[in-house]
């Protein structure tokens, strides 16, 4: 007994630092939080292809765009969207559809330019595995179609209550090709750095929808009749013009450029018209506005389309009040009766959201079909 006393007496110290050792170890602050890190024996197409009822939805894109052999054996590195993405799309795009009396749209049958625009923008030139987004402001990233600019950065989720204590995700951002971050649209993905023999894929969260916020209003966009501006040609005159004159780097000349990333910026001061003079009268029932590249409160929110003969007796066409534009870069497309063939039209603008600086990215004066 008194043996086994002396044993026991020798042996609590290494017990006691052992727990010590260990106590420590927990209450340090710190949890190591590793990503989803797998390899795949086959090229990127092949693991899509590896996992039925997962990516069937983003396959039938990839293959109705010919994007198969990209996928196989271009270095890439793929945002894969799952089905429910593509689910939530489609339900948005056929309720909308249904209130307009329109029969369902699916994957086989849509506009096949817009859907390749959209599914480019989840296939990003090279590897970027989630070490390459750890730059405090993340990584420029470009899609392998058309170099579109997108944007990839790591952040840690929250774990067992502790604040960054958990796994990393990627905050995936369609840029718009601006630089201003609110302007962006942010999807994050659930699982990283599944590696193929020609690339990585990052799956995305399943609660994405495809397209990030343009499904709907591309696949719903009724472009408009041909360009009067451009068709018959003409001169451009306005109210007001930018400080720096017409060719100003934001002069009035941007308006009618035809890019939608140049803007015509100036002062409102109560009033603010844009008049063209074609060369040849003609009949326009229609016209479009695009909002610019940041600060909504530039937007017009009030004014009239008018036709003229002579540049100084004005008729109304069309009048809008109380007006929003819902995203940057949007093209809104406006309809009037009119059935003369005027040789002036102008836009004048009365009211912005707010403050008193105007801008607007495009505007066209267009024919009636």
């Amino acid at each position: 007994m008194k043996k086994l006393k002396k044993y026991m007496s020798a042996l609590t110290p290494v017990l006691i630092a052992a727990l010590l050792q260990t106590a420590c170890k927990k209450d340090g602050g710190y949890h190591d939080a590793t990503g989803t890190n797998s390899k795949f024996a086959g090229n990127t197409y092949e693991y899509l292809k590896s996992k039925p009822g997962v990516y069937d939805s983003l396959l039938a894109v990839v293959n109705r765009m010919g994007l198969q052999q990209t996928l196989m054996d271009s270095n890439v590195t793929l945002f894969a969207v799952t089905n429910p993405s593509f689910q939530l799309a489609i339900n948005n795009l056929n309720t909308l559809r249904r209130q307009s009396d329109k029969d369902p749209l699916f994957l086989a049958k849509i506009d096949g330019v817009q859907l390749d625009t959209m599914v480019s923008y989840y296939i990003i030139r090279g590897k970027r595995t989630t070490d390459s987004l750890l730059l405090q402001d993340g990584l420029d990233l470009f899609s392998v179609r058309f170099g579109y600019p997108m944007h990839g950065k790591v952040s840690k989720i929250s774990a067992s209550g502790l604040t960054g204590g958990g796994p990393d995700l990627i905050e995936f951002s369609n840029t718009k090709r601006s630089k201003f971050i609110r302007n962006w649209s942010t999807t994050t993905t659930g699982s990283n750095n599944i590696s193929t023999k020609n690339g990585i894929v990052h799956v995305v969260s399943p609660d994405h929808i495809f397209g990030f916020d343009e499904f709907v209003s591309r696949l719903t966009f009724v472009p408009p009749p041909p360009n009067l501006m451009t068709l018959i040609g003409g001169k451009l005159t306005v109210l007001r013009d930018n400080n720096g004159g017409p060719d100003n780097g934001e002069g009035s000349k941007k308006v009618i450029d035809g890019d939608d990333h140049t803007k015509f910026l100036a002062e409102l001061q109560g009033r603010l018209w844009m008049q063209f003079e074609l060369n040849e009268p003609a009949v326009s029932g229609v016209y479009t506005l695009t909002s610019a590249n940041d600060a909504p409160e530039r937007d017009p929110r009030a004014w009239t389309y008018e036709g003229s003969n002579d540049g100084k007796t004005w008729t109304e066409l069309d009048r809008r009040s109380n007006f929003f534009f819902e995203e940057r870069y949007q093209t809104k497309v406006f309809r009037c009766p009119n059935t003369t063939a005027y040789k002036f039209y102008r836009v004048d603008i009365s009211e912005l959201r707010d403050g008193g600086l105007f801008q607007l990215a495009e505007w066209t004066i267009n024919k009636v079909k």
